[in-house]
């Protein structure tokens, strides 16, 4: 396949490379420009069909081998990813969301590294960013919170001593909560340790998915709402007191000094001189 020239900045496709690209949450508009030009170029893509949907892959091309992971083991993956590559092939390797969360990408590139083969990673939209957007709001509001968590509670996969999600709430910041549905009612006793109980919650099912569900509920409700809705997997947890900013009256106190005209900055001199 013809590939057109690239502009400054653009990635160019190379034979023999793997790309390990961020799908996003679900939504193929939120697909980089990146993301799409590799998957219009690949050879070879492998996808975690279980947390890709098929309109992701629209615009890779007819002839191209596509390869669905969820029930290959890490073993088999780096398998195909070598011979590919040494096939001089473009490589795809498309996991959901951006690959630096809980992508299981890691251990991927290491063990290609470690064969010679080269890679490039290419980040995606998190579903706690698309969150954020379908819920219209700001996740680090001036005055009322400046500080983001991302993590998950401690499952099959243990988290390290200290990352323990009471000992996390206890900051009471913007929490993201991953890969967590099946451990909801466990996780919502630790955040009520620290977090008051009518501290707003968004549970957020599969979002860019054609079958998307989002919910916003209290802290207190979380694991009935949950169960309510059996939403066992592919489920985001926003906690945060910067849901509950717009019902709010002092607007003022949450103002952002950026854009106020009292204030100096590089670009602009304050209003009062």
């Amino acid at each position: 396949m013809a590939i057109a020239p690239s502009m400054p900045g653009e990635i160019d496709p190379s034979p023999g490379t793997v790309y390990i690209v961020g799908a996003g949450p679900g939504d193929p508009e939120l697909l980089t420009m990146k993301a799409h030009r590799l998957l219009a170029a690949a050879d070879v893509v492998l996808f975690a069909d279980s947390l890709i949907p098929p309109p992701v892959l629209q615009m890779v091309r007819s002839d191209a081998e596509v390869i669905p992971t969820a029930s290959k083991t890490l073993e088999e993956i780096v398998a195909l990813l070598v011979d590919r590559a040494r096939s001089h092939a473009i490589i795809v390797r498309l996991h959901s969301g951006d690959p630096c969360l809980y992508s299981a990408v890691y251990e991927q590139m290491r063990a290609i590294a470690q064969v010679g083969i080269p890679f490039e990673v290419i980040p995606g939209i998190s579903a706690f960013q698309a969150a954020a957007a379908h819920l219209k709001t700001e996740l680090t509001v001036p005055g009322l919170v400046q500080t983001l968590i991302l993590t998950r509670i401690s499952g099959r996969t243990q988290v390290p001593d200290g990352e323990d999600l009471a000992a996390l709430a206890a900051h009471r910041a913007s929490l993201c909560l991953y890969l967590s549905a099946r451990h909801v009612a466990q996780a919502q006793a630790q955040l009520l340790q620290h977090y008051p109980p009518e501290t707003p919650v968004a549970i957020c099912f599969r979002l860019g998915w054609a079958d998307e569900q989002v919910h916003v509920t209290l802290l207190a409700d979380m694991a009935a709402v949950t169960q309510r809705h059996n939403l066992t997997r592919t489920t985001l947890y926003v906690i945060s007191p910067a849901l509950a900013a717009t019902d709010r009256h002092d607007e003022e106190k949450w103002r952002s000094r950026l854009y106020n005209a009292e204030h100096e900055r590089l670009f602009r001199e304050s209003a009062s001189g």
